[in-house]
This record gives structure tokens, C-alpha cells and sequence, in this order.
């Protein structure tokens, strides 16, 4: 039995899989206080499930890789992989599950979910644009959205810091990510 599209009164839904050749987990924070480093997710996973009749009724879930991060800075990323920062080790993976879809106007929404980061998981809201349906070369169908929210670090128990002689801190508590996801129907 298929689960690609399935026939329901509420409408038709389609399971997508998340293709990550094409998708783009990225975050910038503040260094010194002056200054931002990006950083990206280069493992990330998923399903997203959406409904044609009623775009509310909306699933995500998507794993990020906590090791696959990437800073161009190789001393950097040990250490942010480090129990400084996110403990890869202990908390392998960065997990977002949806709750629900509010906000719909035209192609864009909030996606409402679960951030699970080094073992705490808190509520964000994503704020996501649709960037369509297509076919693929091959005969697939693909789908596109971006997304982006901010969250503090410190919400989630990274809280290493090093104070500046000037005042202020190294790394700063708030963390803008952004997404771009490409989607591959089942």
C-alpha cells in the first residue's frame, strides 16, 4: 500500500522526503559583539507530509546531524561539537516536530513545533514561504520552502561564554537559522 497520496474527506496528502543534496540548514551569531559568523548543518533528514485541501493539517520532521556542523573553521567546530556546546556525543541530533500550521496567506505560513537541541526541546515558530511544485528531469516531483526563525542558545543549556575585557561576550545568545528545503515525493 502507498503512502505517497492518500485520499481523505479533509483532502489528498503527500509525503515528502527530505533531499539533502538540496537543502541548506544555516545559523549566524554574533562574535565579539561586533561582528557574525554562519555557520551550516551539512546532515539533515525528514518527512514532510502536506494536505492539498486543507494546507493547515501540515507535518515536518526533520533530524539535523549535530556533528555535520560546519563553521569553516575546523578548531571551531571541534569545539562547538565539544560538551561546551553541543555534546555530540550525548545529543547526536538536532530534532524539529511540528504541531501545527497557523498564519496562511497565500504561500506563506508559521510553522509551529518542537526544537530539541542538546537534550532540551522548546517551541519555535518557523516562518516559512513556499517556493512551489515541480517536476524533476527524471520524472520525480519536488517542492521547495524556506524557513527562518531565531532562538537564545542559553534556552537550551549552551550556555559557554568567555567574558571581553571591554565588556560584553564572545558569542552571543541569539541564533538566527535559516532554511532552505528541498523536498522529494515519495
Amino acid at each position: 500500500m502507498s503512502t505517497t497520496a492518500t485520499t481523505t474527506p479533509a483532502g489528498t496528502t503527500t509525503t515528502w522526503a527530505i533531499d539533502p543534496a538540496h537543502t541548506h540548514v544555516e545559523f549566524a551569531v554574533k562574535h565579539l559583539m561586533i561582528s557574525t559568523v554562519r555557520g551550516r548543518f551539512a546532515g539533515v533528514s525528514g518527512t514532510v507530509i502536506t494536505n492539498d485541501a486543507d494546507p493547515a493539517k501540515g507535518i515536518a520532521e526533520i533530524d539535523i546531524d549535530a556533528a555535520s556542523i560546519d563553521t569553516r573553521e575546523a578548531q571551531r567546530d571541534a569545539h562547538l561539537k565539544s560538551a561546551d556546546f553541543f555534546h555530540v556525543e550525548e545529543h547526536p541530533k538536532l530534532i524539529f516536530k511540528s504541531k501545527r500550521v497557523t498564519d496562511i496567506k497565500g504561500d506563506a505560513f508559521k510553522l509551529i513545533g518542537d526544537l530539541t537541541i542538546h537534550g532540551v526541546t522548546r517551541e519555535v515558530a518557523l516562518d516559512v514561504t513556499s517556493g512551489g511544485r515541480g517536476k524533476d528531469p527524471w520524472g520525480g516531483e519536488r517542492a521547495a520552502f524556506s524557513a527562518t526563525t531565531k532562538i537564545k542558545r542559553s534556552d537550551y543549556g549552551l550556555t559557554w561564554n568567555q567574558a571581553l575585557e571591554a565588556g560584553g561576550f564572545l558569542v552571543g545568545d541569539d541564533i538566527k537559522i535559516s532554511l532552505d528545503v528541498e523536498l522529494v515525493k515519495k
